[in-house]
C-alpha cells in the first residue's frame, strides 16, 4: 500500500504504507488512513516527528524486504532519510497554515 500526503503548501508526498503509519506514529497521530491534521495541529505533529529523528537518527524503520541478489545486503535506510519529505511537508504547512491530509 502506498500513503499520499497533501497540503496546498508544498508538493504531494508518497510513501510506503507501512513507513508513512510509522512516521504518522511518531507525530502522535493514530495511524489511520485516510486522515488529516487540522492547521493549528501541525506544528506540533512537526516538533513530535523532529524530536524522534533527533533522538534516534540511524534507526531504521524495519520493512519487509526481498531477498538480496548476488550476494549483496540488502540497505536499510536511516529514520532521518525517511522522515526528511515529511519533515519538510510539514514545515511547509506549518508556515502557510495550511492543513495536512493522507489516504492510500
Amino acid at each position: 500500500m502506498l500513503i499520499t500526503f497533501k497540503t496546498k503548501a508544498y508538493a504531494n508526498i508518497t510513501m510506503f504504507g507501512d513507513v508513512a503509519i510509522s512516521l504518522l506514529k511518531l507525530m502522535g497521530h493514530s495511524g489511520t488512513v485516510p486522515s488529516a491534521l487540522m492547521a493549528e495541529d501541525v506544528p506540533g505533529a512537526l516538533a513530535r516527528l523532529k524530536a524522534a529523528v533527533e533522538a534516534h537518527p540511524e534507526e531504521t524503520l524495519e520493512m519487509p524486504q526481498a531477498p538480496a541478489s548476488d550476494g549483496e545486503d540488502g540497505q536499510r535506510v536511516s529514520l532521518a532519510h525517511r522522515a526528511l519529505p515529511l519533515i519538510e511537508l510539514l514545515t511547509a504547512a506549518a508556515a502557510e497554515h495550511e492543513n495536512v491530509i493522507w489516504d492510500g
